[in-house]
């Protein structure tokens, strides 16, 4: 008798099991899906500040692409930010 009351219980688990599949395929899928961020002189420093290499980012207008280097300066009036991208072409921002 103990061996056909384990029956229902594999079952459960098998169905527990694929539900948990199928929630970590969700959680893979929201996790590898990108945002992409806007960069101009309207973007807030604390986003600006957050940007890494491999965002994609965009001005809106023709540059679109990931983020191969940044580099920060400071001249003397503006902090300027320049986002190097894969495509070769730079977004720069002036805050």
């Amino acid at each position: 008798m103990l061996g056909l009351s384990v029956i229902p219980l594999l079952f459960k688990l098998h169905k527990l099991n694929n539900g948990l599949k199928t929630i970590l395929q969700v959680l893979l899928i929201i996790d590898t899906f990108t945002f992409m961020i806007r960069l101009n002189n309207d973007t807030p420093s604390d986003i600006l500040q957050d940007v890494k290499i491999g965002d994609m980012v965009t001005d809106t207008f023709s540059k679109t692409g990931l983020v191969e280097n940044i580099e920060i300066s400071d001249d003397g009036l503006y902090r300027v930010y320049e986002f190097n991208l894969v495509t070769g072409r730079t977004i720069t921002v002036k805050k």
